[in-house]
């Protein structure tokens, strides 16, 4: 079921997405707006179509229909939980790729906007899993086998702010043609290959899923871009990481399958802070450190297949990390 799900998400993905939705998005005129203050070569990027990203969620959504209809005929819908959650992010992301097509320019929805509707997702999604019985207060460490115990609020407020970072992170590291795609490629191979090994196939078809949509994805959004995935795909993205990584009750595993992410976040930060505390001065030639990268004299590809080599890599330590813990 889980190769079934990939299969069927790859081929809707590129069908439908390449016959269909690409083609649409170039009769609205939904072209990406490029930020004035990126890099000045990325100006002829911009007017490639966004919310592509519509591309791979419709994949996933028919592959996690069909492949686990068996299952939800179990009355088991696990797999359908985290594809709505993450369906709920990816509307947020459409609403504001909209406001920027609409508008004509590379704003949307604002900040305080975004963390409201993301907090509120967040909050139901993981008082859903609560009632379902599939999260617990203690939180697993990989590679030490151990847990730690928190009281229920302590462990609310830390899963909603871990699922709003990811998906934040994730939308932050979608800054270059592929980059974001190809780095979620592991990630999502990692939680097949858990699903694998626990036996949770019902999270494993939607791992697949996403796995088949990303692929799929890839054959537009590698460098040149046909199209980006826009906020549409990168919140969607982001949550279907974070949704996975609870919906399997261990999320500090997110520090390993998302340390690229987090290396983008933090390089934003840092950034941002230290050019405040210093009235100018960088750190970085710019943020988040792609853009860094490609000031340094990179080209996009190599950034891109570096950094998706990182994130294998770091994928697979986690996979090892996890191996030892006892299911059931």
């Amino acid at each position: 079921m889980m190769i079934a799900a990939c299969l069927i998400s790859f081929a809707v993905t590129v069908l439908v997405g390449g016959k269909v939705i690409l083609p649409a998005l170039r009769r609205m005129k939904a072209g990406q707006s490029i930020r004035e203050d990126g890099p000045k070569w990325h100006a002829g990027k911009s007017g490639t179509p966004t919310m592509g990203g519509l591309m791979f969620i419709l994949g996933i959504g028919i592959a996690v229909v069909v492949a686990g209809w068996g299952q939800m005929r179990q009355g088991v819908y696990t797999h359908l939980y985290v594809y709505l959650f993450a369906l709920v992010f990816g509307a947020i992301g459409f609403f504001d790729d909209y406001q920027k097509v609409k508008k004509h320019q590379n704003l949307g929805l604002t900040a305080a906007q975004k963390f409201v509707l993301q907090l509120a997702a967040a909050v139901a999604f993981l008082a859903l899993m609560r009632l379902e019985g599939m999260l617990t207060p203690d939180v697993y460490v990989p590679f030490l086998q151990t847990y730690i115990h928190l009281n229920w609020t302590v462990y609310m407020i830390f899963a909603a702010f871990v699922i709003v970072g990811t998906v934040n992170a994730v939308n932050i590291t979608d800054g270059l043609d592929g980059l974001a795609t190809t780095v979620t490629v592991p990630v999502a191979l990692f939680f097949v290959s858990v699903a694998t090994w626990w036996g949770y196939t019902q999270l494993g078809i939607f791992a697949g899923a996403m796995l088949g949509g990303l692929l799929g994805f890839l054959i537009f959004n590698a460098y040149p871009a046909k199209v980006f995935m826009g906020d549409t795909g990168s919140l969607f993205l982001g949550g279907a990481v974070a949704g996975l990584a609870f919906a399997f009750d261990m999320p500090l595993v997110l520090v390993l399958v998302g340390i690229v992410y987090i290396v983008e976040t933090l390089s934003d930060i840092i950034q941002v802070t230290y050019f405040k505390l210093t009235h100018g001065k960088r750190i970085f030639k710019m943020a988040p450190i792609h853009h860094h990268f490609e000031m340094c004299g990179w080209s996009e590809i190599k950034i891109v297949v570096i950094f998706t080599v990182v994130s294998a890599v770091f994928c697979a330590l986690a996979y090892f990390g996890v191996m030892g813990r006892v299911i059931g």
